[in-house]
């Protein structure tokens, strides 16, 4: 089984999840909070990513993992994926977070060995 990082990332470049993708380039991850607890959280059974359906104990474990969360600038996200997501994110008023981790970077895979529980 995965480790909460692999997962992670299995979910960033699927194209299976609306809640959570790639931004600042392919630097940080963006979850929309009221989609993702709903679409990864409320899932059951063998569909269920996460041990948890918190959203809570799921920020936690990014925080164990060496992310931190990165305040919201209001600059526009270049790439078209990322500009519409936040446009459908603000228009439901629903929050996007914005998580960093220097070992957590789409173009470098090879980084994510690099994250470890602290």
């Amino acid at each position: 089984s995965l480790c909460f990082p692999q997962k992670l990332w299995k979910m960033v470049e699927s194209e299976q999840f609306q809640s959570i993708w790639w931004s600042e380039g392919g630097k940080c991850v963006a979850i929309n909070e009221e989609l993702f607890k709903e679409e990864v959280l409320g899932r059951a059974g063998p569909l269920r990513v996460f041990a948890t359906q918190s959203m809570k104990s799921f920020l936690r474990q990014l925080n164990i993992y060496g992310f931190t969360k990165m305040p919201r600038d209001f600059q526009r996200s270049a790439s078209l994926p990322e500009f519409l997501a936040e446009e459908a994110a603000a228009s439901a008023h629903s929050q996007v977070l914005c998580y960093y981790n220097p070992n957590f970077n789409r173009e470098h895979p090879h980084l994510l060995e690099k994250c470890k529980r602290r």
